[in-house]
């Protein structure tokens, strides 16, 4: 006798309808069921991960980093022979062969090409719009997402200030505020300490696309992240994930969010002693600021790949503290969906 299977909950059902209503623009632009891209992490963001995103209906994106054209064609290439399914990939705009890369991409049949790093530059937005890609550019303020659009971008990412990496000052909460309900023109995905499907579910009623999330798919079991640099994400608590401190003003620190740890109290003591080198005369200006954006030459790669989260950088979001174990990619996208959808589900009224 077949065992007997439950009937579906209608709640559930239309719960899950609802979802994908919400984010229909956001995966009809992207091309794929679930509306979440995998934010481009240095040294994380490669082929295994990427493929494991889109292999689970989200769409994986490539951090391209310091990658040239040969390296990142084979990135795509590797990527490619572990899914069918679409991905992205991520290019800095201040890279010397960004013109190159972007021919690389497009040749190889990518066509979501997201410019990082500041206003991309007019010709390489050029090239991705005559090549037929959809560009996807980050805004920090309503003012710049306007201009964005207006430059051709097909998409923005709204990142707050609790992801992990680079940083801006705004919080995710605020942006949001600020953009959503005052720019339609194209779609806005929202990204910074997001790690529940709660917080996916919030952010599309207020007008986004979809989520980008990093921190807990750099956990993942298909990340290539040492298992240190996991289990660093699995110990740490939000408040863990601080930006990098600027000791003296003169000597600007881009920050950058990761876990507290002995390399970033010494990178205090490191801007103190350059310092005062500087005011000994014994550094110039400019060799100051280079030693201490030398500092952390190396660091991502030492803690992702060596595992050396006591000295490296463990860039880490706030939403760390969700990582509560090292899981399969598509588990973490499907509880993630779950978790909308409950949410949905449970505004039903009685008896419906």
């Amino acid at each position: 006798m077949a065992p007997d299977i439950p009937p579906p909950d209608p709640a559930q059902e239309e719960a899950r309808a609802a979802l994908g209503r919400l984010w229909a623009r956001g995966t009809e632009f992207l091309g794929c069921p679930v509306a979440i891209l995998g934010g481009a992490m240095s040294w994380v963001s490669e082929r295994h991960l990427v493929a494991a995103i889109s292999n689970a209906g989200g769409f994986g994106v490539i951090a391209c980093g310091a990658m040239n054209p040969e390296q990142l064609a084979a990135e795509i290439a590797g990527t490619q022979a572990l899914t069918k399914n679409p991905f992205g990939v991520n290019l800095i705009t201040m890279h010397p062969a960004l013109d190159d890369l972007i021919r690389v991409t497009l040749a190889a049949g990518v066509k979501h090409i997201v410019l990082a790093g500041g206003v991309p530059p007019g010709g390489a937005i050029r090239a991705v719009k005559e090549g037929g890609g959809k560009l996807i550019c980050f805004a920090p303020a309503l003012a710049l997402a306007r201009r964005l659009v207006r430059l051709g971008a097909d998409a923005l990412v709204i990142e707050g200030s609790e992801a992990g990496g680079h940083i801006g000052p705004v919080s995710l909460g605020v942006l949001a505020q600020e953009i959503l309900p005052h720019l339609r023109e194209v779609p806005i995905f929202v990204a910074g300490g997001i790690g529940r499907g709660e917080a996916i579910l919030a952010y599309l009623e207020m007008g986004a696309a979809g989520a980008q999330l990093g921190t807990r798919f750099a956990a993942a079991a298909e990340s290539i992240a040492h298992p240190r640099f996991k289990q660093a994400f699995i110990r740490a608590s939000a408040r863990d994930a601080v930006p990098s401190v600027q000791l003296d003003e003169r000597f600007p620190v881009i920050p950058v969010r990761g876990l507290n740890n002995a390399g970033t109290r010494r990178f205090l003591t490191h801007q103190a002693t350059t310092r005062d080198r500087f005011l000994a005369g014994d550094l110039s200006r400019e060799a100051a600021q280079l030693a201490i954006e030398h500092f952390w030459a190396g660091a991502l790669r030492r803690a992702v790949i060596e595992g050396d989260v006591e000295e490296g950088s463990v860039m880490a979001g706030q939403s760390v503290g969700m990582v509560a174990r090292v899981q399969p990619t598509a588990e973490i996208i499907a509880e993630l969906v779950a978790q909308a959808v409950a949410a949905l589900a449970s505004r039903a009224p009685p008896g419906a």
